[in-house]
């Protein structure tokens, strides 16, 4: 039995965690192993799409945050793998032979100190010294650069095993009529450029709109730009954008493929899944050069998220780039690899590994 963490679909911004999660699960729910059961904490939202077996833990999401670290509670005894899919946990003792794993996405806390609480550095900052001494938790990670980064804070390479995100998605894109009236009923006519992702400071909304209101001035065609996703921790000025908000899987499937363009430009970035969900549509991108999800893809326009003219300069040139469907085709197939069912066998392998 494989046991999973779902905390993170519970948190008021998922974030990318909570695309991970649910296709990692829904990966290995297709592949037909072992049954899988997931943990929830009290309150928690309706999970059963998920199509595995929800266990709800009666304690808040804070709670079991406190105490997954030194106990698994809500775990079943009979599991064989226990894996967390946030620094959350679980990952306590007691559970017999269980291999036990987490996920680890990135170091942000540290590459962007003034993106999160006081309390928010301390808490990673103490989970992740809590891993390096629990050497029975294996690593998985998924951005590039990161295991060279943890083998010289003091955890064994052996520990550390590379995942692959996936962005395939059986979700069917809202028809582009009903995008279309959605974005009109918001003041959005004609072609728009697309930010999706949490709003919070290390995204960088704040250069971006100071880039594309200099960008649509020289090239009218990338249209107003629209944000959609939820907001995260400090403030940001989104003024001068159309703020969507939180929106459906199919309705965010359907702007990223009738976006002119996408622009993801944050100052520091884990993996990135926007733009590589974007490419998935066909759709041209635009990222930072700090996004290792993308970088190396010639399909993509990126600049320095520090310099307003770079952004500027790769907004009016994204536009140079054919929207043909051959074109379109190519940019699809750039992240064609990046499969959830791969997702799933990476995890597997290193749960079943010596």
């Amino acid at each position: 039995m494989i046991t999973i963490s779902l905390d993170q679909l519970s948190r008021p911004a998922p974030g990318g965690i909570a695309t991970y999660v649910r296709g990692l699960v829904g990966a290995l729910v297709a592949l037909d192993g072992d049954p899988i059961v997931g943990l929830t904490p009290r309150g928690s939202v309706n999970l059963t799409e998920l199509g595995v077996t929800i266990r709800r833990v009666p304690v808040s999401v804070a709670v079991l945050t406190r105490l997954w670290p030194w106990w698994s509670v809500g775990v079943p005894r009979v599991s064989t793998v226990v894996h967390a899919t946030s620094m959350a946990g679980p990952f306590g003792g007691g559970r017999g032979s269980a291999v036990h794993s987490v996920a680890l996405h990135d170091l942000l806390w540290r590459d962007e100190p003034d993106a999160t609480t006081a309390r928010g550095r301390r808490f990673h900052e103490e989970r992740l010294r809590l891993l390096a001494r629990r050497s029975d938790v294996r690593i998985f990670t998924s951005s590039p650069g990161l295991d060279d980064r943890l083998v010289a804070d003091g955890f064994d390479r052996s520990r550390l095993h590379r995942i692959h995100l996936g962005v395939d998605d059986d979700t069917e894109p809202l028809d582009r009529d009903g995008v279309a009236g959605a974005l009109d009923r918001a003041g959005v006519r004609g072609p728009f450029t697309l930010y999706a992702g949490t709003r919070e400071p290390r995204k960088n909304l704040d250069r971006l709109l100071i880039a594309h209101a200099r960008a649509r001035a020289i090239a009218p065609d990338l249209g107003p730009l629209v944000v959609v996703g939820p907001s995260g921790w400090g403030s940001v000025n989104d003024e001068g954008a159309v703020v969507l908000g939180r929106v459906s899987r199919e309705m965010l499937q359907g702007l990223y493929r009738d976006a002119a363009v996408v622009a993801y430009v944050p100052r520091h970035e884990g993996w990135g899944l926007p733009p590589v969900e974007a490419l998935a549509q066909g759709t041209r991108v635009v990222a930072s050069v700090t996004t290792p999800s993308v970088l190396g893809n010639p399909e993509v326009d990126v600049a320095d998220p520090l310099d307003i003219d770079a952004i500027t300069d790769a907004l009016v040139r994204s536009l140079d780039r054919a929207t043909t469907e051959s074109a379109r085709a190519a940019r699809r197939a750039t992240v064609a690899n990046l499969t959830w069912r791969q997702c799933a066998l990476d995890h597997l392998a290193g749960w079943q590994c010596a």
